[in-house]
């Protein structure tokens, strides 16, 4: 694919680049509580305004079902974006309407705009791909040429994504081209011992590329509620943790394929428990206890790994050469259950090995537990993404950016 030095090299001045961010950030009523993915866009934004382009920046935010809707509005993200480039940002407020429309033509040379969230048009997401094109034809008339940024939106089949690359000149920005490079690093040429660290709600979630690690990785520490899943699958009581019971024979498969081809599986020894789940507004006590992993009580939930858990993971990681962690081991949002996921994040520090974070809640956690984000080899800005190229999958949005 080509890349955003190639479009620098062949000059941008005057043009209208239309950039495919991902502004996704989490928003508390207007407030931005994480602008990690707006800061990660920000030398692609910069570096064609300053070469005198006309940059057009489109993301999503959230899932608005197709119409505007308030809630979900680029506004704080363009606006975020001004502050952090040190210069006005125009706002559309529209996708492909007469604010849109308007807002471009008003760009001079060296100015950036960021239209309304793509998603407020039905045809961003649609399956039926007249539809999708449809949007994709009035999108390229704000624009000369497509530049693709939007890692997080990659594995993605949408119109701003898929579509819109193959009706204008075309070219991956820095962010999905640096994205690219580390994820290939995870892929061939691995450096060993390789350790995959996964957390999160679900097991279903990680089926794929946990199927696809069974190949590759030589440890899979699996934390998170999905560790509720496997301890069951061992016979284990998991009280009122969260659990598929449906997933069940599948990781009994992976478990039993681990053992076949020599893959380290670690799982907790010890969680620690409370009787419900946290409030998270209020971050009350939540009168937490660690039990052995073997002997949860019944009516009590598995919210974090214990401290025997995040020495064991420590161990497991620190003579690592490559590290892969996607998912927080527990709900770090509440500071009675973050100590696991704070534990992961220090053995990755501490480790001499090449770490990525896998993106999503993962790379929140690392920015809302303190950690400095260049302590890591490479902090993703796509968790969804991240696991899809890890399964092997084709990722329309890169797809759409090779010739």
């Amino acid at each position: 694919m080509k890349t955003i030095d190639e479009l620098l090299a062949e000059g941008v001045a005057g043009k209208r680049v239309f950039v495919r961010a991902d502004l996704n950030v989490p928003l508390d009523g207007t407030t931005i509580t994480d602008d990690g993915r707006i800061r990660a866009v920000l030398p692609t934004v910069a570096k064609l305004a300053e070469a005198g382009a006309r940059v057009v920046v489109a993301s999503h935010l959230g899932r608005p079902q197709g119409a505007p809707d308030p809630a979900f509005s680029l506004a704080p993200a363009a606006a975020r974006l001004g502050e952090l480039l040190g210069a006005d940002v125009a706002f559309a407020t529209d996708t492909v309407g007469e604010s849109a429309r308007a807002t471009v033509t008003g760009l001079a040379d060296g100015q950036v705009a960021v239209i309304e969230n793509l998603r407020f048009n039905p045809g961003e997401t649609s399956k039926d791909d007249a539809e999708r094109g449809a949007f994709a034809d009035r999108l390229a008339e704000l624009a000369d040429v497509y530049v693709g940024d939007g890692f997080g939106a990659v594995h993605r089949k949408h119109a701003s994504v898929f579509d819109l690359p193959a009706r204008l000149p075309h070219y991956a920005g820095y962010l999905i081209a640096t994205e690219v490079g580390v994820l290939k690093k995870l892929t061939t040429d691995v450096q060993r011992p390789y350790a995959v660290v996964l957390g999160g709600a679900k097991v279903s979630d990680k089926l794929g590329v946990i199927d696809h690690l069974l190949e590759r990785a030589d440890r899979i520490l699996i934390g998170g509620g999905m560790a509720y899943t496997f301890l069951k699958a061992q016979g284990h009581e998991v009280g009122s943790s969260l659990l598929q019971e449906d997933q069940i024979p599948a990781v009994q498969e992976y478990l039993r394929r681990a053992e076949e081809k020599g893959v380290e599986f670690v799982l907790p020894v010890d969680v620690v428990v409370a009787p419900a789940f946290p409030d998270l507004k209020t971050k009350a006590p939540a009168h937490p206890a660690t039990v052995a992993a073997d002997a949860m009580p019944a009516g009590q939930m598995g919210l974090d790994n214990g401290p025997e858990t995040n020495k064991l993971y420590a161990s497991k990681l620190a003579d690592a050469a490559t590290v892969f962690w996607n998912g927080p081991m527990g709900v770090f949002e509440h500071p009675d259950f973050a100590d696991g996921t704070r534990a992961v994040a220090q053995a990755l520090v501490d480790s001499p090995a090449f770490s990525v974070v896998g993106g999503g809640d993962s790379a929140a956690a690392v920015r809302i537990l303190g950690f400095d984000e260049n302590a890591f080899g490479h902090i993703s800005t796509g968790g969804g993404a991240s696991l899809e190229y890890l399964e092997g999958k084709t990722l329309p949005g890169l797809a759409a950016l090779e010739d």
